[in-house]
């Protein structure tokens, strides 16, 4: 087992030259450029009772750029369990990951975040008149993006390796067995795609 940080630099080396060139401490024209054509993002944050990383998506350029050094993300309607929002309550560090469809880099930031819910904020989020409940903001600590060997080792974006949903258990059967039969996994396929149009937004 390594327990120190004087292992892993030995057993790794140095880190590669270009991996530091690209970090830089606010956004340039090229980073955000793969921020305002993002449609997915993956939140990743820290607090008392424990660590969370949440998915979030939307249109291209749902994350909004406020300057070259601060982001909004709307909070959609979810599940409420607004696991990260309480941990930026309690610990304003974050880290966000940028996933575009069909591009193999990703775009990493990390930094400090803030929760509004001012009425005028959150008006510029408006989809059909419905408002988020809360914005976060992130002030941009550090950005680089990171090369393309995992999805490349995936093959995430390639249709040949696509799993066929019906290969791993529904939503409902899921749930049906996590709840000990309390929750009828057939009614809760049938009905979850017309809930999840419907609540969007």
């Amino acid at each position: 087992m390594l327990t120190t940080v004087a292992e892993l630099e030995a057993l790794y080396g140095p880190a590669n030259p270009r991996s530091i060139t690209k970090e830089i401490s606010s956004l340039n024209e090229d980073y955000r450029a793969f921020v305002e054509a993002a449609p997915f993002i993956v939140i990743a944050t820290a607090g008392p009772e424990g660590l969370d990383c949440s998915p979030k998506g939307d249109q291209p350029g749902f994350v909004r750029v406020l300057d070259d050094k601060t982001l909004a993300v709307p909070d959609r309607p979810g599940n409420n369990r607004i696991d990260n929002l309480r941990n930026i309550i309690r610990d304003p560090r974050i880290s966000l990951l940028f996933i575009i469809p069909g591009v193999e880099e990703t775009l990493r930031v990390n930094g400090t975040a803030t929760i509004t819910n001012d009425p005028e904020v959150l008006g510029q989020f408006a989809v059909g008149g419905k408002l988020p409940r809360t914005v976060i903001l992130v002030t941009i600590g550090s950005v680089y993006f990171h090369c393309s060997k995992a999805l490349v080792r995936s093959s995430l974006w390639n249709p040949a390796k696509f799993v066929e949903r019906s290969r791993l258990p529904s939503a409902g059967k899921m749930l049906q067995r996590l709840s000990a039969g309390a929750i009828d996994g057939a009614v809760y396929d049938q009905e979850a795609p017309a809930h999840t149009r419907e609540t969007l937004y």
